[in-house]
């Protein structure tokens, strides 16, 4: 017996109703595997839900963010501060300076009607781009389309929804802001790294002590490390290893390319960068993970050293107590 198939069905799949052909069971989430397929659509949920969660709530919370020298992340580039309002953030590490009082008098009246007060959040301004490239990454989309949507969620596993299969049009045609993206993310592993190298440099007040919240302009800056200087480094290793090995990256600087040597058979400087963002990009996943739960324990352990329940190992307060 044979079968027919449409045009359109050959493109698409089939239709709402209609079984797919190939013997595959299609009441939703079901299969024909043996194996906990579950397990790794779970962890993804899992994984996902708390780190937006967190950062959600970080964002919204405004405060706590700066522990000299230590910049959160999800804060960075500090677009303004306001001492008084968002416990100590540092007026000469923002870029605008304090907030204006209009401002945030306005954005007082505009949540008036809210059962709780809402910090005019300078990551507000920030999180949008590094969301935005990672939401709409490669790797992403097939974590979360699994995970969240389960469509499918998982090889052979039929999936929740069994309409006309589309692919990424419509409202998806969203996930091609992918390639912009990237220029955004590129520019932050700068930022980042910039801010790792202040890390090392611990503002001083003028009795030569280390600068706290509170405290004024620092009269100078000393040269040190601390266990934060190392976790806010290796925050910009993963997260450019996670950035660089993206698809779009690749395709970029080498992957659009028909050939890389030059007539006399040398490959020069284009093929080494594709060749080391090739090494990133079969790694994509490993630092996609990395890098998204590292950003949020970098976030995580400033927080932590503003409000004392840690201390920060570093030099500069051996030499407060040599100085003493």
């Amino acid at each position: 017996m044979t079968t027919t198939t449409s045009a359109t069905e050959s493109r698409f799949g089939p239709r709402q109703g209609q079984k797919p052909q190939g013997g595959h069971v299609s009441a939703p989430l079901t299969t024909q595997r043996s194996d906990r397929w579950q397990k790794g659509p779970l962890l993804t949920l899992l994984g996902f839900g708390s780190f937006v969660v967190y950062v959600t709530f970080r964002a919204f919370q405004g405060l706590d963010y700066y522990a000299a020298p230590y910049l959160s992340p999800f804060y960075s580039p500090l677009v303004y501060a306001n001492p008084e309002y968002y416990a100590g953030s540092p007026t000469f590490h923002a870029l605008m300076g304090n907030l204006p009082a209009e401002a945030l008098t306005m954005w007082q009246q505009m949540i008036a009607w809210l059962p709780l007060a809402l910090p005019l959040s300078p990551a507000f301004f920030i999180l949008i781009f590094p969301a935005s490239f990672r939401g709409t990454c490669y790797y992403y989309r097939k974590a979360y389309y699994r995970s969240v949507v389960g469509s499918p969620a998982g090889c052979t596993v039929c999936p929740i929804a069994q309409g006309t299969y589309q692919g990424e049009t419509g409202l998806l045609r969203i996930q091609n802001l992918h390639r912009y993206a990237m220029y955004f993310a590129v520019a932050f592993i700068f930022i980042l790294g910039y801010d790792g190298w202040l890390s090392l440099w611990m503002p001083i007040d003028a009795q030569g002590a280390p600068w706290i919240a509170g405290g004024g302009d620092p009269a100078t800056y000393q040269f040190g490390f601390g266990v934060g200087s190392v976790v806010m480094m290796l925050n910009v290793v993963f997260l450019g290893g996670y950035t660089f090995g993206c698809h779009s990256w690749r395709h970029l600087i080498g992957g659009r390319l028909n050939r890389f040597a030059s007539s006399s058979g040398e490959t020069g400087l284009s093929y080494a960068v594709w060749k080391m963002t090739s090494w990133l990009n079969q790694r994509h996943m490993l630092f996609a993970w990395v890098s998204l739960f590292w950003v949020m324990f970098t976030d995580f352990y400033i927080w932590a050293v503003c409000n004392g329940w840690i201390t920060d190992l570093n030099s500069w307060s051996q030499t407060a107590a040599i100085g003493q």
